[in-house]
């Protein structure tokens, strides 16, 4: 697991240096050639994406936010079930309204393009925690240069796979809301992938609440330990 990161604008700046120095003691970030920055985000999701499969050999890439609580025993149970199928894509799918109004967020620019006014979205995943498959994001960093990106880094992923042989997992798992939602499902036999609050779209006040929502929402620290992949 890594924090996935890029560059200030002000390369060597202070930020940087904090990022570095952060780096250092902990060893958990990954750096990407990229200037961060909230409109940026399509472009940093190809170049993850890039990046972590000329990195790392493995079965599927995990993109999550860092205010979502994740389960791992859960996360990974749920993507070894898929382990054999090709060209997969999971995660909580939504199919959301194109905005067109300037100066709301996740206004699309380019919202012509998808009809008339008042149209949805192509079925894609949820930007909070979505995984695919090897093939998937190799066909990523091989084609990445030509990959139209939207204004929302979730409609982009989703529209780069509209036009393959892409089979598209719907996991509701992986958008429980916290406690006690999260806690109902756990008692009923089906524990959480994934928390957060969609009202935040995230967790809200993650910095504060985290601790709080791992305890009534965390399988429990010893469940990574006993999940077969």
């Amino acid at each position: 697991m890594r924090f996935v990161i890029g560059h200030s604008a002000t390369a060597g700046g202070v930020l940087d240096r904090a990022i570095d120095a952060e780096d250092e003691q902990h060893k958990d970030f990954l750096r990407l050639n990229h200037i961060e920055g909230y409109h940026e985000l399509s472009s940093k999701t190809q170049i993850y994406f890039s990046t972590a499969v000329a990195k790392w050999d493995a079965d599927f890439y995990i993109k999550v936010d860092d205010d979502v609580h994740v389960n791992l025993g859960m996360v990974g149970s749920t993507l070894a079930r898929h382990r054999s199928k090709p060209r997969v894509y999971i995660g909580c799918m939504k199919s959301g309204p194109v905005l067109g109004q300037k100066g709301v967020k996740y206004h699309e620019p380019e919202y012509w393009k998808f009809g008339e006014e008042g149209n949805k979205y192509f079925r894609h995943a949820t930007g909070q925690i979505y995984a695919i498959s090897k093939d998937l994001a190799t066909y990523i960093s091989v084609n990445r240069h030509i990959l139209h990106r939207y204004a929302n880094e979730d409609v982009s992923l989703g529209s780069w796979f509209i036009g393959l042989d892409v089979e598209h997992i719907d996991d509701r798992s992986l958008c429980c809301g916290t406690a006690p939602d999260c806690e109902w499902k756990a008692q009923a036999g089906n524990p959480c992938a994934a928390s957060f609050d969609w009202s935040c779209s995230g967790i809200c006040k993650s910095v504060e609440r985290m601790g709080e929502v791992h305890q009534r929402c965390g399988e429990g620290d010893e469940a990574i330990w006993h999940t077969s992949f």
